[in-house]
């Protein structure tokens, strides 16, 4: 069901609409070296092989999982026997390029820069991380998108209705429930889809014996979905824009969108370890003393977790990230770190004071270690004017605690302390 004309090609309209970075280029009649970016699915494959046709190039194609260096050099001889030969172009077609090395991505540049080969590149992954930067900059990078439902619904038509290389032929009835759960269940990808309706149809037309006019129901699409990983790659993009989604849901104080993002992972085949220790910290730099306890709740469903395993634990994780979603929020401590590691690294190791130094030998007594420190306990509010900072950093105030939750009483409890030492450093004012 690949489309032959690029007019007939689904999706990708903010690349091929009128005015759009595609059609300006081929509409120029030159076609640079890109990356195609997007998930699985989405017309890359497709999109290269019609765009090489609108430019009268020849098309070759490498897979970067079972080819090397040695079908590069290939391509590249033939490449070059062409264009001496007159025969046009080369556009190199590179699939999940993102697998190449360093080293056999280094051997595209000198041909790409030649202009030797167009070169297309397709990957699931974010190029910035994947793609050598010599190569990276040598390509426009296009960034493809999940094809939306009522493109999906276009490409199912199609296929039901094109008596060569679809359906057609079959006569097939598609209920509507059938339809909605096979377009849900593509997830924006339509080699999914057409997967799912050919596994529907097979089965639809099995179970009536003249083959001909066959329903598709509900049952039997559930039957050929059975089941559907949800786009998710643990080393990729999409693990962090879920676990990010997850940590802005809890820092922002929604329960359910919490739970809603942590479910997709869970599904997606996330290990609920790495969830658990990601809400650990987020208790410490989102929460914080606003709520001491959240700590402990997280560390409570991480071991929750690890003595019940799944799916049992998966609820001791669910009910810590309502516990933090709905507890006070406060940064402080997070970024009252922030601000002392700073200090530690523009000063270097300046020195402790000696007062508040150790004097376990009688050498350094003899050298004033320890000698003025005040025991805080020998005073009736256990609180001495005292200096803790080397005087590079004196009257440093990094921590800043919040009104919210548990911090108000800190931070009441701090200006308390501030007032009465400011009495005790100067009696008379």
């Amino acid at each position: 069901m690949r489309p032959r004309r690029l007019e007939d090609f689904a999706g990708q309209d903010h690349l091929l609409g009128p005015g759009r970075v595609l059609s300006g280029l081929l509409a120029r009649g030159r076609l640079p070296s890109l990356i195609l970016w997007g998930p699985p699915g989405c017309g890359k494959t497709t999109l290269a092989r019609l765009l090489a046709r609108a430019v009268n190039a020849h098309f070759v194609t490498l897979s970067a999982v079972l080819s090397g260096v040695k079908d590069l050099r290939q391509v590249i001889d033939e490449a070059r026997g062409r264009l001496d030969a007159g025969e046009g172009p080369t556009v190199l077609f590179v699939d999940e390029i993102h697998r190449f090395n360093k080293a056999q991505q280094d051997a595209f540049l000198p041909h790409v820069e030649s202009g030797l080969v167009t070169l297309v590149g397709a990957t699931t992954e974010n190029p910035s991380f994947e793609i050598i930067a010599p190569l990276l900059s040598r390509c426009r990078v296009l960034v493809l998108k999940p094809l939306p439902e009522e493109v999906l619904e276009r490409i199912l038509d199609q296929a039901l209705s094109d008596p060569e290389r679809g359906l057609g032929r079959l006569e097939l009835e598609l209920t509507p429930e059938a339809r909605r759960v096979l377009v849900r269940q593509a997830d924006g990808d339509a080699r999914a889809l057409l997967n799912c309706l050919e596994t529907a149809a097979e089965l639809a037309v099995g179970r009536r014996a003249e083959g001909r006019g066959a329903r598709i129901t509900l049952e039997v699409v559930e039957e050929a979905v059975q089941h559907k990983a949800l786009r998710y790659d643990k080393a990729g993009e999409e693990h962090f824009n879920l676990i990010s989604a997850f940590h802005k849901s809890l820092r922002g104080s929604d329960p359910d969108a919490a739970l809603y993002w942590m479910a997709r992972m869970l599904a997606a085949g996330e290990d609920p370890r790495y969830i658990a220790r990601r809400m650990i910290r987020f208790a410490s730099e989102d929460v914080g003393n606003a709520d001491p306890a959240a700590l402990r709740v997280a560390l409570d469903a991480h071991e929750a977790y690890t003595v019940l395993g799944s799916p049992e634990g998966e609820l001791a994780l669910a009910q810590a990230a309502l516990y933090l979603a709905t507890a006070p929020k406060s940064n402080a401590a997070y970024t009252a770190l922030g601000a002392a590691q700073a200090d530690a690294r523009k000063h270097g190791s300046l020195p402790v004071p000696l007062h508040i130094r150790n004097a376990p030998t009688r050498l350094m007594k003899e050298l004033g270690y320890g000698e003025g420190y005040r025991y805080a306990h020998d005073d009736p509010d256990a609180l001495v004017p005292q200096e803790y900072f080397p005087p590079q950093l004196r009257g440093r105030v990094y921590y800043h605690p919040t009104n919210r939750g548990h911090e108000r009483t800190i931070r009441e409890r701090l200006e308390k302390w501030r007032r009465l030492l400011a009495r005790k450093r100067h009696p008379g004012a």
